[in-house]
């Protein structure tokens, strides 16, 4: 075989790549054992037609066709592997030249990896936001718990917003009742809007036993887009009942004694979930910086093959869920051009990211054992409620598993930038990950520190 390699621009390489037939006789002879297992001639058993046969009754293009379809991948694979290319994409293959018993030559248009200057990631600087607990967020965790913990007591008066209703609706248009639009005791907390639109302005300010009747426009179902009249009976009008903020209440709610020890318990958990916090924005930041230091030319064919894929996972989504793409849109508050234009954007910021990052894991010579390979598997596993043995076999069957390792390799390449970069926080006090990660974890820190070998 022999084959070169032409540079169409910085992200797209062309192969030309020539086979003698000789080369091809194990291909020949898979092509001729495959068709002869599967057709059926007088006075043959199948898989027992000879090839000469085949080429009469079959046709020797035929023969060719299946030839070149087992081959061409093969010797693509060798001439990329011969010329060191970093391909990231599917090859355009074009049979440019076949003489039957001579050779076969085709060409491979296939995108591959830029070479990229990468900068000093010391320069790069980051801030992220102060790991701060403050009052008003100790006081908005203990008001979330005491919500858990109230009671609704029935009054007498007109309704409010927060109150909690038992409401009788019927829909109809032209004085005709909807299919489906009738709805007995139900419950609602009002200012909620999770009813029709136009509920709550219709029966605050009436009280138990009242009637109301307002107009609003149906937003699903076969009249969506249609004015219709709603009439609602108010059954009953409850008002939420917080307990007391006292020790009684925090015993009743935790497992501590008093209202102060509870409370330090939510600020040390809230410092945590802001630390945790600052450790992910300092990442998402730090990756920000890298690629504005990074001149990335961009593959086409990756990026329009990344925004076909994600098209067609969110169509499969939306088709799971009853939802059209039109329905979708409206719900999000986008055209379809806001949406085109963001999934472009989305999709090229996705592609420079897995580049830069690659990059910078070569450079870096980051690798990824098996240890740390198996962790993420039964870590994806447990996220996807499947048993790790049986995901791993699944991404082994799907040819997934090098997708793994690579989004592996690229976090800890991320790591390295971010090792180095200036991190600080709005206060200009530096940011350090490992320590932040060890104070968010210290269980795993602890364990990394008895696994590591003793220092001589």
């Amino acid at each position: 075989m022999k084959s070169t390699v032409e540079t169409l621009s910085p992200t797209r390489v062309r192969l030309a790549v020539e086979v003698p037939f000789e080369e091809l006789k194990p291909n020949l002879d898979e092509a001729y054992r495959s068709i002869a297992s599967q057709v059926s001639i007088p006075g043959f058993r199948k898989g027992k037609v000879p090839p000469r046969l085949i080429d009469q009754r079959i046709g020797r293009a035929a023969v060719l066709e299946e030839t070149l379809n087992n081959a061409i991948p093969t010797h693509y694979s060798s001439a990329v592997r011969e010329h060191d290319i970093k391909v990231i994409g599917r090859p355009d293959v074009e049979v440019t030249e076949l003489q039957d018993g001579e050779k076969v030559s085709f060409t491979a248009e296939v995108d591959v990896r830029p070479e990229l200057a990468l900068p000093d990631y010391s320069t790069l600087e980051v801030t992220v936001d102060e790991a701060i607990v403050s009052d008003e967020d100790i006081d908005n965790q203990v008001d979330s718990l005491r919500q858990r913990f109230s009671t609704l007591k029935g009054v007498e008066r007109a309704v409010r917003t927060g109150d909690f209703v038992q409401l009788d609706l019927v829909a109809t248009i032209n004085g005709e009742e909807i299919e489906g639009g009738s709805a007995e005791n139900v419950s609602y907390e009002v200012g909620s809007g999770q009813l029709l639109e136009g509920t709550d302005a219709a029966i605050e300010g009436h009280e138990a036993g009242e009637e109301v009747t307002f107009t609003t426009t149906l937003a699903g179902g076969e009249h969506a887009g249609q004015d219709a009249d709603v009439k609602v009976t108010i059954r009953t009008v409850k008002e939420k009942e917080l307990p007391e903020l006292d020790d009684e209440f925090a015993q009743t709610a935790s497992e501590f004694d008093t209202l102060d020890e509870l409370k330090d318990d939510v600020r040390n958990r809230l410092g945590r979930v802001k630390k945790l916090e600052q450790a992910v924005a300092a990442r998402d930041k730090t990756l920000e910086a890298l690629l504005e230091a990074v001149e990335v030319p961009m593959p086409e064919k990756v990026l329009a093959d990344e925004i076909e894929y994600r098209r067609h996972q969110l169509g499969h989504a939306l088709e799971n869920a009853g939802v059209t793409l039109e329905q979708y849109l409206e719900n999000e508050g986008q055209t379809q051009e806001e949406f085109d234009e963001q999934l472009d954007k989305d999709c090229a910021q996705a592609v420079r990211s897995q580049l830069v990052l690659d990059a910078v894991a070569d450079a870096e010579e980051v690798g990824i054992d098996d240890g740390e390979l198996t962790s993420e598997v039964v870590r994806r596993a447990q996220q996807s409620g499947v048993n790790p043995q049986q995901f791993a076999d699944q991404l082994v069957q799907n040819g997934e598993l090098p997708i793994v390792v690579a989004d592996l390799r690229r976090g800890k390449a991320l790591g390295v930038v971010t090792d180095q970069a200036k991190i600080v926080d709005s206060a200009g006090n530096p940011v350090d990950l490992k320590a932040l990660q060890d104070e968010i974890n210290p269980a795993q820190a602890d364990s990394e520190a008895e696994s590591a070998p003793a220092q001589v």
